[in-house]
């Protein structure tokens, strides 16, 4: 019944940006809001929220974790961010079009209320002001304190999840490897980034390496069009028939691999390997 009535006395853009009672959004409401490219997300909060120099995690910006139903029913982890009503306002800075200017003029009125509140402590008697002080003090150390443990406890995870990617069995590279991109896939928001980011190690190996995949896979398939190989047979060849073809790839993509998977946070990686 509460949350009916907060319901009925929020505005439709609040509704629709599921504002909570501190002014906060959270960065797939407003990617949704601002109806921003589908099956973008990832890469967006990647250069605008993750990345960006001017934000700082635990003061703009709150990570937490959602519960998505997949098309086949099953339930998959989904980064989303809690927004500061300022830091959405930068956001939505960089939209265009009618539902962006509605966003900033929405976030704008709400900053302009905060400021009116703070406007209005000041004229509390000195006593007041001075109680809220205390309690403000309290309550900014225990929120610093559950910051800090959530700190720990991500931190914690993090280094779980390199104990398991170091785990990666050099003799199955080529199906670990493979199932390891799929989980990245899904941390990025879908199995369409698979080519993105298989495209993504074959590049970090040359860098690493120093090689020319793509000069290698040339040579082999016509040394195997000499060999008399049918052309269905060499089509199908890739670069990871390179790799397979030179121990030192095959350490060097291995290595590649464990690096992407804490890059990109990929955990539960033992039942991979």
């Amino acid at each position: 019944m509460n949350e009916l009535m907060e319901q009925v006395n929020k505005t439709p853009i609040e509704i629709a940006l599921d504002i909570d009672e501190d002014g906060m959004t959270t960065a797939r409401k407003l990617y949704t809001f601002l109806e921003l490219a589908q099956g973008q997300f990832s890469r967006w909060v990647k250069s605008n929220i993750v990345d960006n120099e001017f934000a700082t995690e635990n003061e703009d910006y709150w990570r937490f974790d959602i519960d998505v139903e997949t098309p086949t029913g099953g339930i998959v982890k989904r980064d989303d961010y809690k927004l500061t009503a300022h830091f959405a306002k930068k956001l939505s800075m960089k939209g265009n079009g009618e539902k962006a200017e509605e966003a900033r003029e929405y976030f704008t009125h709400l900053e302009e209320r905060v400021k009116q509140k703070a406007i209005d402590f000041s004229q509390l008697s000195p006593e007041l002001q001075m109680f809220s002080r205390i309690f403000q003090s309290v309550a900014e150390q225990q929120l610093e304190q559950k910051r800090q443990a959530e700190k720990v406890e991500q931190l914690d995870k993090k280094v779980d999840s390199i104990k398991d990617v170091i785990a990666l069995n050099p003799n199955s590279w080529r199906t670990d490897s493979a199932k390891i991109i799929n989980k990245i896939a899904l941390q990025m928001g879908g199995y369409e980034h698979i080519k993105a980011i298989r495209e993504e190690s074959y590049k970090l190996l040359e860098e690493r390496m120093g090689v020319a995949l793509s000069i290698r896979l040339s040579n082999k398939k016509k040394t195997q069009a000499l060999n008399g190989v049918s052309k269905s047979k060499i089509d199908k060849l890739n670069q990871l028939d390179v790799i397979a073809d030179d121990k030192k790839l095959i350490q060097g993509y291995v290595s590649v691999i464990k690096d992407m998977a804490i890059k990109y946070g990929v955990t539960e990686v033992a039942a991979y390997v």
